[in-house]
Formats: structure tokens, C-alpha cells, sequence
């Protein structure tokens, strides 16, 4: 971790953090089945108050906390960071828009590990463009609609025990026809598949057949929605790199690591030119990539007009740098790192996901270029 912009006890904190999630969550993460939920690994996030780090009952985490929190977890253990970050997806907005009643109810399970979130925005149609979701809520009396369409690529689907999950409640208003609904996962209608994706990530898609809903489960207002997805999505971006961070992290740390012990052509591959300045570079983006975030976050945390602007560059900048990082990583390693079950190999499919995710960086780029000309 770089020194610039934290104060000693912040590095304290991420070397605590680094040391958990190696001695205690990596365990419970290799025990676990691929592509399900690991419950024993939400609740031991619970149990270590990790989860209270993320939903503080005062209000929304720092950003820098929640940076240096993800980048710490994902160094160590990319499962424990996942299952973390997807409490947070599924559970901010309940803290940025539920009423009192909504946040007593679900938030103590949730920071305990016992209920499991998810975050319903996207569809096969309407991914980067999630204005243009299509999941009706069709009215069915005064304050109550039925929920009739489908949801993918869901993270904690179809295995979640409490969904956000955002309907088109006005037909052709685009952002402003969407409504959230709070959505425990016993409600009739509902009902789930899950994906198997490159990384090994619970991820589903969802079915609702007239699920009904009523005002008491909408967050904040009808038609709204829209509005706390984006603002969910806006307190998490900057974290997003700071998940790319750690993995690259990783990959460097490994790459150096072999680079010292492996021999050929008569000494250590660090002493080869090419090696050495690959790693070189592969730090440097690393730790350039690091700042950028940090900066982003510290950002959010003040409110500055620049955020969303940071932020997109943060997320743009730290997810392509880990996926250059994993891939040198490999290739410095050779093939050893194509081995199902090496770190390399775990890290080269898990990077490939958060260069689309919450934001691909295509859509990053076209926010820069808007914010350029604001």
C-alpha cells in the first residue's frame, strides 16, 4: 500500500485486514462450492465486523474506508472482497433511500452476515443502458403493482435473501419511470437460475410472474429509482478499482516472488532486462492506478464537484491496469500460471469481470469525455 495520502493507522488497518482474510477467510473461500453463495464466508465477514465497516449505522461508509477495506480483501482472498462488496450493492440502497421501518428490518441481518443481498438492475437488454429496462410494475389497486419480467446477471441470484430490484412503474419515461423495490425472496412469483460464469461467482438470472409489491416495499419515492441506483452505484465506483488494485497487487507480488527464485539462462529471471522492466511497469501502473482511486474516493468523501469525473477515471484506469498486470503476471510465470488452481489463474478470470461491471469502460470513457465539456 502507498504511503501518499494515508496516515499510519489506515496502514495498520490494511496490513489487519490483509492478515485476516489470509488466516481466516481464504480458508472458509477454498471450502466453499463454485458458483453459490458461500454463507459461512458472509457470515464470518459478520463475525469479524467487516460487514459493520461497510454499513455503519451512522450512515454510508467513507469511501477511502471502503477503498482501502476492498483493496485490502481482494490482495488477499478475491472471494471475501466479492461477498463483501455484494452486501454493499444489494444493502446501500435501503441505507441511501429506505424508510426507518425497511432499514430496522433487514440492515441488522445484513450486517451480521444471516441475510444475503442483491442488487436487480440489469437485463439481456439493457445492460450499460439500464434506463432502458423493461421489468413492468403493472398497478394492481391503490399502492400495489405485480412485477412481470426478468432480470440478469444478478450477483447473489438466485440464492439472495433480499433483492433491490428496479421495475418500469412508467412506460416510456425512460430514467424516470423506474421504481426500487425492497423484494424478500420468499414473495410468490419469484423465482431463479443461476449462470455459470468464467469466474466462480454466484450469479443468476431472475423471473418475476406477477410478483406483487406495495408501497411499504418501494425505497424512496415511485418512479425514482432510477435515482438511487445511480447514487449506490456513484458511493461504490471508485471502490470497483480499488478491488482491480488489490488484484493487481497480487499478481505483481507473485510476479516478483517467481522472478526471484525461478533461474534461466544462467540467473534469476529479475536479472533479465526484459523481466525487470516488465516489472517495473507493472508496478508503476499498479501504483499509479492505487492513487488515482484513493483520489477519487477522497473526493466523494468531500463532496467535490469532480467526483464523478474521478471516479470514472479511477474505475477506467485501475480495472485496465489489472487486467494488464494478471496478464503479464502469466506470462512472466509461463505456464505453470495456466494450471486450474494457481493463484494466476484464479486472478486471470476473476479480473476479466470488473472492466464491465457497474459500469464498462466504454461507458467510463464517454463520462470522461462529457465531463471535459461540463
Amino acid at each position: 500500500m502507498g504511503a501518499f495520502g494515508l496516515e499510519p493507522e489506515q496502514r495498520r488497518w490494511c496490513a489487519e485486514l490483509r492478515e485476516l482474510a489470509a488466516g481466516r477467510l481464504r480458508p472458509l473461500a477454498g471450502a466453499a462450492e463454485p458458483g453459490r453463495v458461500n454463507r459461512p464466508l458472509v457470515a464470518a465477514l459478520g463475525e469479524l465486523g467487516l460487514l459493520e465497516r461497510l454499513l455503519p449505522p451512522d450512515g454510508p461508509v467513507r469511501a477511502v474506508d471502503l477503498c482501502l477495506l476492498r483493496e485490502s480483501l481482494a490482495t488477499e482472498c478475491t472471494e471475501a472482497e466479492t461477498a463483501l462488496a455484494l452486501q454493499g450493492l444489494g444493502a446501500y440502497p435501503v441505507v441511501l433511500a429506505g424508510t426507518d421501518r425497511q432499514r430496522g428490518r433487514w440492515l441488522p441481518g445484513v450486517r451480521s452476515g444471516r441475510v444475503v443481498t442483491a442488487f436487480a438492475l440489469s437485463e439481456e437488454a439493457a445492460g450499460s443502458d439500464a434506463a432502458a429496462l423493461t421489468l413492468r410494475a403493472e398497478p394492481d389497486g391503490p399502492g400495489r403493482w405485480r412485477l412481470t419480467g426478468g432480470k440478469c446477471w444478478i450477483s447473489n441470484a438466485p440464492e439472495a435473501d433480499l433483492y433491490t430490484v428496479f421495475a418500469r412503474t412508467t412506460e416510456g419515461a425512460g430514467a424516470r419511470g423506474v421504481t426500487a423495490f425492497l423484494l424478500p425472496a420468499d414473495r410468490p412469483g419469484l423465482t431463479g437460475r443461476p449462470l455459470e460464469m468464467l469466474a466462480p461467482h454466484p450469479v443468476g438470472a431472475l423471473s418475476f410472474d406477477g410478483v406483487p409489491v406495495t408501497a411499504d416495499d418501494v425505497l424512496g419515492s415511485p418512479d425514482a429509482g432510477f435515482g438511487v441506483a445511480m447514487r449506490t452505484l456513484n458511493l461504490l465506483r471508485p471502490s470497483v478499482g480499488a478491488f482491480a488494485v488489490g488484484m493487481a497487487q497480487a499478481a505483481l507480488d507473485a510476479a516478483c516472488a517467481h522472478a526471484a527464485d525461478r533461474t534461466a539462462f544462467g540467473g534469476p529471471l529479475k536479472d533479465l532486462q526484459a523481466v525487470a522492466h516488465q516489472l517495473a511497469e507493472m508496478a508503476t501502473r499498479t501504483e499509479a492506478a492505487r492513487l488515482l482511486v484513493l483520489s477519487a474516493a477522497a473526493a466523494l468523501d468531500a463532496g467535490s464537484p469532480e467526483v464523478v469525473r474521478l471516479s470514472a477515471m479511477a474505475k477506467l484506469l485501475a480495472t485496465e491496469t489489472a487486467q494488464y498486470v494478471v496478464d503479464a503476471a502469466v506470462q512472466i510465470h509461463g505456464a505453470r500460471a495456466l494450471v486450474r488452481g494457481h493463484l494466476l489463474e484464479h486472478l486471470y478470470r476473476e479480473v476479466r469481470a470488473p472492466r464491465i461491471y457497474e459500469g464498462a469502460t466504454e461507458v467510463q470513457r464517454t463520462i470522461i469525455a462529457r465531463e471535459l465539456y461540463r
